[in-house]
């Protein structure tokens, strides 16, 4: 059996609306192991996105035990989850979030800034990961000079430079045409099978889907089941 990466057990997420008590997720049970490219999918309001935030550190459970990587992240002070973010988790949101005055160089660079390496190392990462992408020709280019799908790829660049082993992707393909996604998909799962990376995909696009190598239906908080 494959070394877990993700291990949910009996995660909840509430909060109060007025005076309302919401729960995106409900006694939720995960396991995700190492390498693994898996989505997931349901409607509007089903707990997929509270699911990502909580994977990726941004917001904490009310209840459950949630380890990744061996790491209780719910039991880490804030200081220590920040540090743990930079060097575990890449983002790759559908509508890119790249900074419209930098090149693709420089946005790609932007989470290597504040780690201790030196200079020679962070531009050497750039111009990897931008490689791993295909756009070693298109670096020095600002994102009104690409296409979707490039901006899409810088983006990937950018989540995967500091080399984290977990990959969380809310809608990656979203906002782009089909033949765009199909090469957004197959770098995405290239990025697990030929660089041992977990990722977590949230789509609404049974055809992205397909693309991963498992998918879990999410249906007002609960797991529904695998496919």
């Amino acid at each position: 059996m494959s070394e877990s990466m993700i291990q949910c057990r009996g995660v909840s997420k509430s909060y109060h609306k007025g005076s309302t008590v919401v729960t995106p997720l409900e006694a939720l049970d995960l396991d995700v192991p190492k390498g693994e490219f898996l989505a997931l999918m349901g409607p509007s309001g089903s707990g997929k996105t509270t699911l990502l935030n909580l994977l990726s550190g941004i917001d904490s459970p009310t209840s459950g035990s949630l380890v990744i990587a061996g790491i209780e992240i719910a039991k880490l002070s804030r200081r220590d989850l920040t540090k743990w973010r930079a060097n575990h988790v890449g983002y790759i949101f559908q509508l890119y979030h790249l900074v419209p005055v930098l090149t693709a160089f420089e946005n790609v660079e932007l989470p290597l800034l504040l780690s201790p390496i030196s200079k020679k190392e962070r531009h050497a990462r750039v111009e990897t990961a931008l490689a791993l992408v295909g756009l070693s020709d298109r670096m020095h280019h600002t994102p009104s000079e690409l296409s979707g799908g490039q901006e899409q790829r810088v983006a990937i660049a950018r989540a995967v430079v500091a080399d984290p082993p977990l990959l969380v992707a809310d809608e990656p393909t979203g906002d782009l045409d089909r033949e765009s996604a199909i090469r957004i998909l197959d770098l995405i799962r290239q990025l697990a099978r030929d660089h041992g990376k977990t990722i977590v995909m949230v789509t609404h696009d049974a055809k992205a889907a397909a693309a991963a190598d498992r998918t879990l239906h999410l249906e007002k908080g609960q797991l529904l089941g695998n496919s």
